[in-house]
């Protein structure tokens, strides 16, 4: 199993806007061969002084897949490329780890 977290940074004030195209597309995600998780999320409201915030413009994109070929399928696929598009003016910042089990 592979593990992804995605940390995207919207320029001020556009992570709605960003958000709003994530939600347009996850279904599809979701419905790829593989996709065992896909989990858009942002900063828990009162989560406590031990929480490092992302802030207001960042959200996280959680994700497992089944296998290295799966996520490397999924990102190549049309409606990524379509979502790619149509954020790049909206994103000032991606970083994307992947992982696997230790």
């Amino acid at each position: 199993m592979i593990h992804v977290i995605a940390i995207i940074t919207a320029h001020a004030g556009q992570r709605a806007a960003l958000l709003a195209e994530v939600d347009a597309v996850k279904d599809k995600v979701r419905a790829e061969i593989g996709c065992i998780e896909y989990l858009p999320c942002i900063d828990a409201q009162d989560a406590g002084a031990f929480q490092t915030e992302f802030g207001p413009d960042t959200f996280v994109v959680i994700e497992k897949w089944s296998s290295q070929d799966t996520l490397m399928a999924h990102a190549r696929s049309s409606h990524m490329a379509e979502y790619g598009a149509k954020v790049k003016d909206l994103m000032a910042e991606r970083v994307v780890h992947v992982l696997s089990l230790a």
